[in-house]
């Protein structure tokens, strides 16, 4: 059933080219019976045969008086002449009525031999008279009048201008044929009732032919054009003013029904943008049908323009709205995060205030005391502080508490916690932090505010800047935030009285003797 079908798809043709073989049929016809009636093409083959008579006529004329003169030698030279001067004689002999050959000329056995069919029309005898008798006959031998094989008929002239008016009559009806019939408006063979169906779609239809011509539009696809609208069928569809000015919204070529009408794959969801010479542009969401015959055959296809701008008009006005909604949501987080660092900063150093810390500390602790892990606090106090604000100013000592802060700051880690306790006090948790650990860092910070504190303060030249440290440690035995921050507390006390510059860890009192 296939290999039918198939078969049936190859041998059948297109209606221009059976409507050109009808028409160059008929046209061909009719110049045969107009030949046959009023002899328009002359016969050539019986035109010839009368010349040669007539040839053949005078040259016996002229070999009877040299024959009755009795002059041989004047005779044959008059027969070679005739020879040589006409290609289309091969041979010519004079022949007595006896069947003796006086004299001959060319192959003349050989030309004059008669086929089984009889003498044919080339041959021509001519008797002579003497006295009233037949004394004998002129001969002559002519090349066939009609062609010879395939090769003498085809360059025959009137076989050549036969053919070159088949061919050329073929190819002038099929390019007037091919030409016409892209403007036939087939809406005049549509019903009514279809085409009052396609105009009812809202969406832009359209069918076209095979080679991308349009073939029928219904309204809404006109109303989508800004002129020649009415002068649309028999024109591709990629020469109207719009398409050529759409863009595709993935970057390809813009003209999906090319692909279809190539490949026979249908194309669905294909998004243009066309700008039309007046207005805003228009979003287009364009599907392509292949249509085909029943053998398989690729005969069309049906496009539809879905207008869509209004649904990319509400996206853009609702893309627009996220954006002003995002941007609001993190104006919102950034006064969030300044109302946070207000309620937990220390505005001078920006270290923690005693609220956030203590409930960051406590939290830490608490986790300590559940996990077992370990925590440590560092209590620091500025050393002679009053004696910046009473020999330079409170604006230098604001200056030494920050430098301080930074220093401090620079030696912690992320997850320790470092609080402006009050006045020049500092108060820093360690999480995960033993007693020998979080002493060493308590070093390293005293360490550095000895050495680079007081360079810091570019404004005036201050006393040197140190401060005392204390420690203490979870293992220690507080059993509260409070606690543990007291322990350090006293330590720093020791770190004072001890005079001053110093790291001290807290030692719990030894037991009274007994």
């Amino acid at each position: 059933m296939s290999a039918h079908v198939a078969l049936r798809g190859v041998l059948r043709v297109s209606p221009v080219v059976r409507l050109t073989v009808g028409l160059m049929a008929l046209v061909f016809g009719m110049l045969l019976a107009l030949n046959l009636v009023f002899d328009v093409v002359p016969d050539r083959e019986r035109t010839k045969q009368e010349s040669q008579r007539r040839f053949a006529e005078n040259l016996a004329v002229q070999i009877a008086s040299l024959a009755a003169t009795g002059n041989e030698k004047s005779l044959g030279s008059a027969l070679q002449s005739v020879l040589t001067r006409n290609p289309e004689v091969l041979s010519v002999a004079l022949r007595e009525a006896s069947g003796y050959i006086v004299d001959q000329r060319g192959d003349h056995g050989r030309y004059w031999a008669a086929p089984e069919t009889g003498r044919p029309s080339n041959h021509l005898r001519l008797p002579l008279q003497a006295n009233g008798k037949h004394w004998g006959d002129v001969e002559i031998a002519f090349a066939p009048d009609s062609p010879q094989g395939i090769r003498e008929w085809l360059t025959e002239p009137t076989a050549l201008s036969l053919l070159a008016f088949v061919i050329g009559g073929v190819l002038l009806i099929y390019c007037y044929l091919r030409r016409t019939l892209h403007y036939l408006d087939p809406s005049a063979t549509i019903p009514d009732r279809v085409r009052k169906a396609f105009d009812a779609f809202s969406d832009g239809v359209v069918v076209l032919a095979p080679d991308g011509r349009i073939v029928l539009a219904n309204n809404s696809f006109r109303n989508l054009l800004a002129e020649g609208r009415d002068d649309l069928h028999g024109r591709l569809l990629a020469e109207l003013p719009w398409p050529q000015t759409a863009t595709a919204h993935n970057g390809n070529t813009p003209r999906p029904w090319d692909a279809v009408l190539r490949d026979g794959n249908p194309v669905k969801g294909y998004a243009l943008s066309i700008a039309p010479p007046h207005g805003d542009p228009i979003e287009m969401t364009v599907a392509c049908t292949p249509i085909a015959d029943t053998d398989g055959r690729l005969r069309g296809c049906l496009v539809t323009f879905d207008d869509v701008t209004e649904i990319h008009r509400t996206n853009a006005q609702l893309r627009h709205t996220l954006v002003e909604l995002e941007q609001s949501r993190e104006k919102i987080e950034a006064k969030n995060e300044e109302l946070r660092l207000l309620a937990t900063r220390d505005p001078m150093t920006g270290c923690l205030n005693r609220r956030a810390f203590f409930e960051i500390a406590g939290n830490s602790f608490d986790k300590g005391l559940r996990t077992n892990r370990e925590v440590s606090c560092i209590m620091a106090d500025i050393d002679h502080f009053k004696s910046f604000n009473d020999v330079y100013g409170h604006s230098v000592g604001d200056q030494v508490i920050q430098v301080v802060a930074r220093t401090m700051s620079s030696k912690t880690r992320t997850e320790d916690a470092l609080c402006r306790y009050g006045g020049e006090e500092f108060c820093i948790l360690l999480p995960d932090t033993d007693l020998e650990h979080a002493q060493e860092t308590a070093e390293r910070m005293r360490s550095a505010i000895e050495a680079h504190a007081v360079d810091a303060i570019r404004s005036i030249r201050v006393q040197p800047i140190t401060a005392s440290f204390g420690v203490a440690s979870l293992r220690q035995g507080a059993v509260r935030i409070e606690e543990l921050i007291d322990q350090a507390d006293n330590a720093l006390y020791v770190s004072k009285e001890s005079g001053r510059n110093r790291v001290t860890a807290w030692q719990p009192p030894a037991p009274p003797e007994a």
